[in-house]
């Protein structure tokens, strides 16, 4: 009985392994509610201001802000990197990653530079590893992402930008598109890209300014940055509730199964040792 003694442990142990993924899955249901609320609040917001300063970036105003005027020559490229803290959500942050390294390295191959703001610990870890030029990050941000500690380690690559040290800055991250659908997205975030302006009505609008134009100008192009950046965090946690939901569902179910197969083994295991004292009986009981 030795053989389905451990058997018997190993569908103990994949039963608290499954309890363990049924609620994690819950917990996970919950969490994507609220983060999915969060998103679609952030959206119109962030799809208006891009609007708005799409019009900037074609219009002709008294004062252009440097977000929105274009270099000739990009030499360096920042890149900001959103992925998740914690892991078990399937390949959501493999994905992401995979572009963003695939982006990279065409980058290189036209000889531009790369500097790196990773937004996450998977991320963080990942350009540490690979021993990518990580100018600043973040971890930890917790199921509510906040605009303040979001904006500070951003802020190194906008300033960075200003600064000439970055002609460009992109963003990556995955964008939700339904409960099992999660498509990893690279976006340029500076300069204004001709896609967002793509994007809005085809009008170009110009606007007169009160008190002055580099006041509004200059608070405009910080609140068009912060939306983006919330907007794609934001973004990103849903699509990681999701995908952990989907993964932990999947890993519920994959653990039934195998509680299933372990229990037929099981089964005729204890059905052979039972012959086999029967046999044993009968066996003796015939030779007295």
């Amino acid at each position: 009985m030795a053989g389905s003694k451990e058997i018997r442990t190993k569908i103990k142990s994949v039963e608290n392994t499954r309890k363990i993924t049924r609620a994690m899955e819950m917990v996970a249901a919950s969490k994507m509610r609220k983060a999915q609320e969060r998103m679609r609040a952030a959206r119109p917001y962030a799809e208006k201001i891009r609007q708005v300063a799409a019009h900037l970036s074609r219009a002709h105003p008294e004062y252009k802000h440097p977000f929105i005027a274009k270099r000739e020559t990009v030499k360096n490229v920042g890149m900001i990197v959103i992925t998740s803290d914690k892991g078990l959500c399937g390949g959501l942050n493999t994905n992401i990653l995979r572009l963003v390294v695939g982006r990279m390295r065409e980058w290189e191959g036209q000889g531009k530079g790369i500097k790196v703001c990773p937004i996450g610990n998977k991320g963080f870890g990942f350009m540490t590893r690979v021993g990518a030029d990580v100018k600043s990050h973040l971890t930890g941000m917790g199921d509510t992402p906040h605009i303040e500690r979001l904006i500070g380690a951003v802020k190194v690559m906008l300033d960075a930008y200003i600064a000439g040290e970055v002609d460009a800055v992109h963003i990556s991250y995955n964008r939700f598109i339904n409960t099992m659908k999660q498509e990893p997205t690279v976006e340029q975030l500076l300069p204004l890209s001709s896609e967002s302006f793509e994007a809005t009505d085809g009008v170009i609008w110009d606007y007169i300014y009160e008190p002055e134009a580099k006041l509004v100008v200059d608070e405009l192009m910080v609140r068009y940055v912060e939306s983006l950046v919330y907007n794609a965090v934001t973004e990103n946690q849903a699509s990681e509730q999701s995908a952990r939901m989907v993964a932990m569902k999947a890993a519920s179910d994959n653990a039934k199964s195998v509680i299933g197969e372990l229990k037929l083994i099981y089964n005729k295991a204890r059905q052979a040792a039972i012959t086999k004292e029967i046999s044993e009986i009968v066996g003796g009981a015939a030779a007295v």
